[in-house]
Order: C-alpha cells, then structure tokens, then sequence
C-alpha cells in the first residue's frame, strides 16, 4: 500500500484523538470510582456508629454495655456493686415466705401461707421498688436499689428468729448493711441498716427513702376491692389517710406508712422514732384491669451525724386484722375501716359491740353464717324494747284510723286544718305519730357499723355458706352476659334477692297498720324502695346481705306475732279513751308547734281568699 505524505500525517492525528479520548476517560473513570469509594467509606463510618435496627442481638449487647458503662459510673466507689446477677433467698416462718433478692439488699415479694387470692394461689404481697439514695462519690448519687449486695447465710437464734445480712464495701472503705430479722409466726420484718461512714454515704445526715408501689387485685371483684384501697398513715402519732386521687404533704413526723387493700396491706414502720417529713402520691386506677392503684412516696429522716449509725425499720407484709396490726405500731389498728370521717362514731358500736359478740359466738361454732345469724338475733334482742314500743304505737295508729278519715274528709283540700286537728287528736289519745320511726332510726347506726364491720372482716374472707362460696364477697347465683349500670354489676346475688324480698314485704304489711296515705310518692314508696335496695345491694359482701335477709325475716315475724297475739286492742283503746278524759297540758314545744300551725293556716287562709277574688 502506498502511503504518501497526507496519509501517513491523518493516521498520527487519529492516533492522537483515540489516546487523548482514552486518556480522559480512564482519568474521568478514576475520579468517579474515587468519589464512589470516599461516599461508601462515610457511609460505612456511619454504620459504624449506630446499631443497624435488623440486628436485635447486636442492639441488645450495645444497650446492655451502654447500661453498663451508666451504672459503673454512677456506682462510684462501689464500682464492683454496680455489675452482678441478682440471687434470690427464701426465708419462712409459719405464716409466710420471705423472698430476698441480692439487688438492693431488700425484699422482692412476700407470700402469705394463710391465705388464698383469687386464682388460688398464696397471697402474693410486694414487688415494688422500696430504696434511698446513697452518695457514691463526690457530687455522684445512686439508689441503693441499683447495688448488688453480697447476702450472708440464714443464722437461725435460740428463740426461732431468722436473720439475714446483705453487705456492701467500697474503695474508700464505707459499709452499708442491710439486717433483716424474721420471727416465729409474725408479719413483721425488722430492717436495721448499718452505715459506717454514714456521714459520707448520707447528704446532710439524711435518709431520703424512695418508695414506688402498684397494688394488682387479689380478690374475685377488682371493681370493689379498688373501693377499699387507699393509703394510711400515722401522722403526728394520729391516724389518717388518702383515697381516689391525692397527695399528701407531710408536715408533722410520720411513724408509719402502708399501702393498704381491703383485706391486706404492706407499710413501713420507723421503730424507733419518726420520718421528719415527705410527701406521698396515690391515684386509684379507674379501668377495668387487675392493677387498684398506684403510689409513690418519699419520705426523709434525719440521722446522727456522726460515720457510724444504726436506723432500725420494720416491714410489714400481712391481713388487716385488727388484732394483729393493734399488736405491730400505735394507731395501725385503725387501717381496719371500723368507722372513719363522719362515720367515727359508729367505731365504739363496732369495737365494743359488733367485735366481741362476733368474736364469742364464732369461739364455739365453726361456721359463720350461723354466727352471723345470732349476732343477728343478739341485736334484735339488744333493740326489742324500741321495737314493741313502735308496734304499740302502730296499734294506737290504726285504731285511729276511722277518726283520720273523717278528719280527712271534713277539712278537704285544706292541709292546714287537717294537719292541726290531726295533732289535737293524737294529744288528746295519748299517741306518739313518731312512735314508730324510732327502731327505723336505730337500725341506721347498726347498718352502718355492720356494712363497715363485714367489709373489713378478714375471718369471713374465704368462709361459704350455703350457696355463697365466700362471705366477704357477694354471692353470685347467675352470671350475666352483660352489665348492668348504677353499681347492679354482671350478676345476681340471691341474698340481696331475699333481703330485698323481706323488706318488701314488711313495707306492704306496714302499709295496712297505718292510714291510708294520699301522697302518691308513699303510696308507691314500698315498690320503689326494695328496687333501689337491689342495685345497692347486689354488690354488698353476702354476711352483710345475709344479716339484712335475717333481720328482716325477724322483723316481719316478730311484728305479726306481736300485734295479733301479744298486743290487746281492747286494752289500747281503753287507755286511748281514758287518756282523753284527762286534763291536757301542753308542753313548750306543743305550744310553739301549734303556734306555727296556726300561722301557716293564717298565712294559707289569707291566699285562698285572695284567690278568690
């Protein structure tokens, strides 16, 4: 081939083009790849830094050494405290099972051998977060809930007592030491905790104590059992306490603080002297789950201000019973609602009446449906001078009856008249139209100590009797598919059946014992009555239930045997008749009395006549 000038220079040029093209692109591909790899390289540091969300087991060791890594520092001193495995110790006696858990030296849960929950299972008191804050290093606090204890072994004493230490040392040389001693058959727990180097440990020579607690249902009825849980206290060496949703400020010393249920409670005792002050959070929960409240407390104390000290405390884990919590700090007996507020004074019927009946009859019978049903007959006997008094007054009341109606029919519309010579006949026979609220009254008082004394009896919790399988609660015979609203709940209990059926039954009976009423609403009082009855009493333990079903059943039989076999009406009206014939002088209050009547006739007779014109 033959190349001549003009050939050979166009191949060199597009030599040159093909070079300088592969020459820039291989520099553009170059620079491409570096900024590639420089974007790669920063996102891949970022990864570095954060735990990809798809890698649970990688996210869990990274938070659990962040955790670490927190807790070592706040630990200070007590570095070799800060990081452990939590080990529990059981120790019992013969009425419940102490369970102790190594982190924060303190109790876990407690469980009663006694005593059943709802399940079945032992009552289960605790698991709540009860610690004070400890100085760990200069300007670095921690809770002592935080620390792992060493625990010792269970020395058991001569006199059966158990005692258990858990331990702590730090670099410096501080020791804290948590005592705990268990006695034979008791629910307290003695916690003394030893300090050396207290005056270090504790800011200002103050124990600040932290206590966080949530109450979960141990009875069958969550709803009802919410109702009876509150907190209690001693303040100022008096009683007192929080219910629904409150704080409490604490301004006078306070010997004592318990989370109480209605049948059990745990509380804090200072045993030697008082908590100075705190404050203490509590709101009932309001849905409809297995948790009745919640409370957070904080309470401070000031100790010696010197490296060594001694705080002896006291827990208690057990039933409200009176005589028990009367037995283990002054005023805690008073955590058994015998009467409280404006109900105080029906406590004395309660602790010297209501008590010791209960206590006698249920000595020497088992069953305490049957205790319950004497106690019933005791006080019906205890009240049977005011009831035949009320029957005699009845008598006199339907003996009248003829007269009243004349009366009635003379005066007509006018309420004034009749009112008047209504009360100059009853003066003139002698009759007393009061004569028969009296027992009505009576059993006020008596209901109200009962409904207190059965709500906050332990001895009757678990006890059947007949279809009721337990006293304390209500019995239940059908389960609705629904509820029902105004407090009647998804149930019916046969006992508030009966006590509401009893009741009814009297009304209508009175009914026929006294005058014919024309006021509508007492007309068809005997039928709206034992309906609102129902509603409250469906919920209503059944002893209480039972009480109101028996003492009715009594009323009614005693009043039917009374007024047709006992009471002469012959005699009644001779002393009726006879009581007229005798001067009438009246009495301060007749005289003022008649006096308003008048008026109040005056007062309508001017009306009526400026009506008519």
């Amino acid at each position: 081939m033959n190349l001549d000038k003009n050939t050979v220079i166009g191949f060199v040029l597009l030599a040159l083009l093909f070079f300088a093209f592969f020459w820039y692109s291989n520099k553009s591909n170059e620079a491409y790849l570096a900024e590639q790899k420089h974007k790669n390289d920063s996102i891949a540091a970022l990864n570095a830094l954060k735990v990809k969300p798809t890698d649970p087991v990688a996210a869990r060791i990274d938070s659990l050494r962040r955790d670490s890594i927190s807790k070592i520092s706040a630990a200070g001193n007590f570095q070799t405290a800060a990081i452990g495995t939590e080990q529990i110790v059981s120790v019992e006696n013969e009425v419940m099972k102490v369970t102790f858990t190594n982190k924060g030296g303190r109790v876990k849960f407690v469980e009663l051998k006694r005593y059943k929950d709802s399940d079945g299972k032992s009552v289960e008191l605790g698991n709540d977060t009860l610690a004070y804050m400890v100085n760990t290093a200069a300007n670095n606090a921690t809770s002592s809930n935080e620390l792992f204890f060493i625990a010792s072994d269970i020395v058991k004493s001569s006199d059966g007592s158990q005692t258990i230490k858990f331990s702590l040392k730090d670099a410096t040389g501080e020791t804290i030491e948590h005592e705990y001693i268990i006695k034979p058959n008791e629910y307290l727990i003695d916690w003394n905790i030893n300090m050396n180097g207290a005056d270090k440990l504790l800011s200002g020579a103050v124990l600040n104590v932290e206590w966080r607690s949530q109450l979960k249902q141990i009875e069958r009825s969550s709803q009802y059992e919410r109702l009876q849980s509150n907190i209690c206290f001693s303040e100022g060496n008096s009683f007192d306490y929080i219910s629904v949703k409150n704080q409490r400020k604490f301004e006078k010393p306070v010997q004592w603080l318990a989370m109480s249920r209605q049948f059990f409670n745990v509380a804090l005792i200072n045993k030697r002297s008082s908590f100075d002050n705190g404050i203490v959070n509590w709101a009932r929960s309001v849905d409809s789950s297995n948790v009745l409240g919640s409370a957070d407390a904080a309470l401070q104390m000031k100790v010696q201000s010197s490296a060594s000290v001694n705080i002896p405390l006291q827990l208690y884990y057990g039933p409200n019973e009176y005589h028990i919590l009367k037995k283990a700090a002054p005023e805690m007996d008073y955590i058994v609602n015998l009467g409280r507020d404006m109900y105080s004074f029906i406590r004395p019927i309660n602790k010297f009446v209501i008590m010791p009946v209960f206590d006698f009859f249920a000595s020497f019978i088992s069953n305490f449906g049957w205790v319950i049903m004497l106690l019933t007959i005791f006080i019906r006997l205890i009240t049977a001078p005011l009831t035949y008094g009320s029957y005699v007054s009845g008598a006199k009341m339907k003996a009248l009856r003829p007269e009243l109606d004349a009366l009635k029919k003379k005066f007509g519309t006018d309420q004034q008249g009749y009112a008047m010579e209504q009360m100059k006949l009853f003066r003139e026979v002698g009759v007393n139209p009061l004569g028969g609220c009296i027992p009505a009254l009576v059993q006020i008082p008596i209901f109200v100590s009962l409904y207190s004394f059965f709500n906050s009896n332990i001895e009757l919790r678990g006890k059947a009797f007949l279809w009721a399988h337990d006293l304390s609660q209500f019995d239940s015979i059908y389960h609705l598919p629904f509820s029902i609203p105004f407090g009647f709940g998804d149930h019916i209990s046969l006992f508030s059946l009966t006590a509401v059926a009893a009741s009814f039954l009297i009304s209508i009976y009175n009914m026929q014992m006294t005058p014919t009423q024309d006021n509508p609403a007492m007309k068809y009082m005997p039928y709206i009555f034992p309906v609102m009855m129902l509603f409250f009493f469906n919920r209503l333990p059944a002893a209480l239930t039972w009480y109101y079903t028996v003492s009715n059943t009594l009323t009614l039989i005693l009043q039917f045997v009374i007024q047709r076999y006992i009471i002469d009406h012959d005699k009644i009206l001779a002393k009726m008749q006879e009581a007229r014939t005798k001067p009438k002088v009246k009495s301060k209050w007749q005289q003022r009395y008649d006096q308003m009547l008048e008026s109040q006739k005056k007062i309508q007779d001017m009306k009526d006549k400026t009506n008519k014109k």
